[in-house]
């Protein structure tokens, strides 16, 4: 077959096909449009809106550290900080054990006493 007849087949095909879509009710259009936002919704909601708490909770906390607080890093280093400058923090790990971390790497603040079990 030739190139240019077999590339109008095709697009009376695709628009042949394309015409029996159309026919079809503009209801499940809409039904479609809505499901699609529904489900962008949801996933918005459960997805994206709680990392972004997340991450404005994350940053306050390293905003808001000060020297004296017991804390963890990523690396799960448990420390108290000795000092706070503009991006770094230096944490105390043992006596006389002084160890400088990029703000960031701040995980979490470490829980002041730590659990215990309870006797029966």
């Amino acid at each position: 077959m030739d190139r240019r007849k077999l590339n109008t087949t095709n697009h009376k095909r695709m628009y042949a096909i394309l015409l029996q879509a159309a026919a079809g009710s503009n209801t499940s259009m809409i039904y479609n449009v809505l499901l699609w936002i529904g489900i962008i919704g949801i996933f918005y909601f459960f997805m994206i809106r709680p990392q972004q708490k997340k991450q404005k909770d994350q940053k306050s906390f390293v905003d808001n550290l000060k020297k004296g607080d017991n804390v963890v890093t990523i690396g799960g280093l448990h420390g108290k900080i000795v000092s706070v400058d503009a991006t770094t923090v230096t944490l105390e790990v043992d006596r006389g054990v002084k160890m400088t971390f990029e703000k960031t790497s701040i995980s979490r603040e470490a829980s002041v006493t730590p659990a215990t079990d309870e006797k029966k």
